[in-house]
């Protein structure tokens, strides 16, 4: 059974931290394209980033599962169905999967929290850096994990709330990786992550090539309020040619 004495079995979860921010992704989050940002407007982005940067504490935890295929989904060895077609494709060829949740922690909110009392375009840029904060740690949480995984393939990750994964698996997610007791990471009743700059992401594995797939602004659940496509852009993350 795959993996071959333990090839795959990864220990335990590396700190995160993290010392800088993409800036002009910050501005496409902001809803300006990078190029049109005036002096006055970055210099806002590269400030609002040092104070978050400052004050976050970012934390995850991981958990690694076997997979098997059904008709209705892909269920995880401790029981949990995670329903629907788009995941079940997406991790087609996979073997076991890495679940994580992340967070910046409720500084982050807080900092959002008192800057929108006294000045809205400050509260936009801050909540646009915690965004681009939490892409940045997810990517260097994959790589942590691939890295773990020698020898193996990977197809980016999948979050609920992405194609028709839905958002009413975050609490049983989080529970499977104890995360409200050691990262401090919870769902709402109605499925929302707090504190609020979180994730939740599973990440497939297999000991054979994965057919490589672009993540697409037609596949995005996101894609009619998207501010990156309301100001003429994309995220960077996603492919607005497929």
């Amino acid at each position: 059974m795959w993996p071959p004495s333990g090839a795959c079995n990864p220990p335990a979860v590396d700190q995160l931290s993290l010392s800088s921010l993409e800036i002009d992704q910050v501005l496409r989050y902001m809803g300006c394209p990078p190029g049109q940002a005036d002096p006055s407007l970055r210099q806002t982005a590269q400030d609002c980033a040092g104070e978050l940067l400052s004050v976050i504490r970012p934390r995850w935890a991981s958990r690694v599962f076997s997979l098997s295929f059904e008709g209705g989904g892909v269920r995880l060895d401790g029981g949990l169905l995670l329903p629907g077609r788009d995941l079940q494709r997406h991790l087609a060829g996979c073997t076991q999967a890495a679940l994580f949740a992340l967070t910046l922690s409720a500084q982050a909110d807080a900092c959002i929290r008192r800057a929108e009392s006294r000045d809205m375009l400050r509260a936009l840029a801050l909540d646009c850096c915690a965004s681009q904060a939490v892409e940045q740690l997810c990517d260097r949480a994959e790589a942590m994990l691939q890295a773990r995984f020698p020898g193996c393939f990977f197809p980016y990750r999948f979050s609920p709330g992405y194609g028709d994964l839905p958002l009413t698996l975050q609490g049983e997610l989080l529970q499977l990786l104890d995360a409200p007791r050691k990262i401090g990471l919870c769902a709402t009743a109605s499925h929302l992550l707090t504190p609020r700059k979180s994730v939740t992401a599973l990440m497939g594995v297999s000991h054979s090539p994965v057919a490589p797939a672009a993540r697409s602004c037609v596949g995005c659940p996101g894609a009619h309020s998207c501010q990156y496509r309301k100001s003429g852009g994309h995220c960077g993350i996603s492919n607005p040619a497929q």
